[in-house]
């Protein structure tokens, strides 16, 4: 934009003033001389006058910086507007980060440690069924459990006392989707089995694992399973022990080196991760300690360390 026009602060030439007239005859010799032209009396060290400027032009003065200042602002805006509609980014500085995040944590809570950990491992949980013919030939449940895909090609880890006898075994992904599935191997001693899916997603995933090594009674652990056949429950509870034994009912053998653990496990567990906060898989739900026959949870439970059940499905230990 032009800038506003300003006054020279140079005076302007005055015009020379017109030759003194000779001395007409009876004029008195100490009449004043007439004045020097102005560049002659700048020559001669007079100081020049200074500028004046018309009231009119001082008054506009002030109102010609405020619309120069308002057109500053208008080409401002519209160079902000024409930058965020050619998506040029914003330089963001760190208070506009540290606003943003404050923001975020007032209005958005962000979810707990455990249902972190769950969410890391809950799309490689399955349900495990197994079914066996009556002496009539019809087919029906006998157990309910989990599993827990190790292997993203359809390799699963379960309890041994979930699937034996079975005539068929069926799991149900994360996704809803169901196969059958075969016993591939077992491990007694742990009680553990290895299925093999049939058929899988193409988006199966396997649970990360993680060596026991480290782990500290009062570690914080979440276990996922289908209690009763309700699921997949989450809870969440502390590794109580290492290195616990405990005699199974179910398979009548002494199992050693357990993690003992009191988050809620019922009927329908068997066969679950048990996770590190950290959302890693350090041992598979194999029983609860209850002394009557409720089989109901009264705070203890039991689980392989990952270490023995991945011997169990043929994989190096870690």
């Amino acid at each position: 934009m032009p800038r506003p026009a300003r006054y020279s602060p140079s005076q302007r030439s005055r015009p020379a003033a017109a030759a003194p007239a000779a001395h007409a005859p009876g004029t008195p010799a100490s009449a004043p001389a007439a004045p020097l032209p102005a560049t002659a009396a700048q020559a001669a060290g007079a100081a020049p006058s200074p500028a004046v400027v018309p009231p009119a032009a001082r008054s506009h003065r002030p109102l010609q910086a405020a619309i120069a200042l308002l057109v500053l602002m208008l080409a401002a805006s519209l160079w902000w507007g024409w930058r965020q509609s050619q998506g040029v980014p914003q330089r963001l500085t760190q208070k506009d980060i540290d606003a943003a995040v404050l923001h975020t944590l007032q209005t958005q809570p962000l979810p707990s440690a455990a249902a972190r950990a769950a969410a890391a491992v809950a799309p490689s949980v399955v349900r495990v069924e197994g079914f066996a013919r009556t002496r009539k030939g019809k087919e029906e449940e006998r157990g309910v459990g989990t599993g827990l895909v190790i292997v993203d090609k359809g390799v699963i880890l379960t309890n041994l006392h979930v699937v034996r006898g079975a005539s068929r075994i069926q799991v149900t992904f994360a996704d809803g989707s169901e196969s059958d599935a075969s016993l591939t191997g077992a491990q007694p001693a742990n009680d553990l089995a290895v299925l093999q899916a049939h058929k899988v997603p193409d988006d199966l995933q396997a649970a990360p694992l993680r060596s026991t090594q480290g782990l500290q009674p009062g570690d914080g652990v979440v276990a996922i399973g289908f209690p009763f056949g309700i699921g997949p429950s989450v809870s969440s509870g502390v590794i109580s022990g290492l290195q616990r034994e405990f005699d199974s009912p179910q398979g009548k053998q002494e199992m050693r080196n357990l993690i003992q653990f009191d988050a809620a496990a019922n009927p329908g567990n068997s066969g679950g991760p048990l996770i590190t906060l950290d959302g890693e898989v350090v041992g598979i739900v194999t029983a609860i300690l209850n002394p009557t026959p409720a089989r109901t949870f009264i705070g203890i439970g039991f689980a392989v360390p990952i270490e023995n059940a991945a011997q169990a499905a043929g994989m190096p230990p870690f």
